[in-house]
């Protein structure tokens, strides 16, 4: 008589199953990544992320001075064209990446100087390309281009009940370090 081995074979098969499934569910890490690169996003849009240039300046005031009111956080960006230029005179002192989906830049990330030796990142993503991993991307290519320039240390703060914030925060190696208060203080060495 010859030996079942259909459970022995079958057992294995379900399990790598499983895990395949689990896999396509868990949240992917965020590692730095070296810029420039595409990327395709989750609607099928074909994505650059690429070092900002000095050329860019006005296509970025537009994204902002497009950008939907509500997504503001913590006060920028600014509301008015003259407040956006400021910020963005300020903020480009440090290192920035950009995206850009057929030629119109979509999202911006950046690495400010505090004058501590640390840098303070902000992410943002137009309205009408977020939820799509574009935020992932940037992020991953923001990471790396701050390598590139040396910098070493990278704080954000992320307000108390936007826990999907800190979850991608923390997908990119963030971790808190001052819980308390409206804000989360959140920070990683790179």
């Amino acid at each position: 008589m010859k030996p079942d081995t259909t459970h022995s074979t079958s057992i294995p098969r379900l399990l790598d199953g499983i895990r395949t499934l689990a896999a396509r569910f868990r949240p992917r890490q965020i590692t730095p990544t070296g810029a420039p690169f595409a990327a395709t996003d989750a609607d099928g849009r074909e994505i650059e992320i690429r070092p900002y240039r000095d050329s860019d300046f006005a296509e970025l005031v537009e994204m902002y001075d497009s950008f939907d009111p509500t997504q503001r956080a913590q006060g920028v960006p600014p509301l008015a064209i003259d407040g956006i230029r400021s910020w963005l005179s300020d903020v480009l002192d440090g290192v920035n990446v950009v995206a850009s989906c057929d030629g119109r830049i979509v999202g911006h990330v950046g690495f400010v100087p505090d004058g501590t030796g640390r840098h303070e990142l902000f992410v943002f993503v137009h309205q009408d390309y977020q939820q799509a991993g574009i935020g992932s991307h940037l992020l991953a290519g923001g990471m790396g281009q701050a390598q590139q320039d040396s910098v070493g240390y990278v704080w954000l703060t992320v307000e108390k009940t936007k826990r999907y914030q800190q979850r991608f925060y923390s997908r990119a190696g963030f971790s808190a370090v001052n819980p308390m208060g409206m804000t989360h203080r959140m920070s990683r060495t790179l």
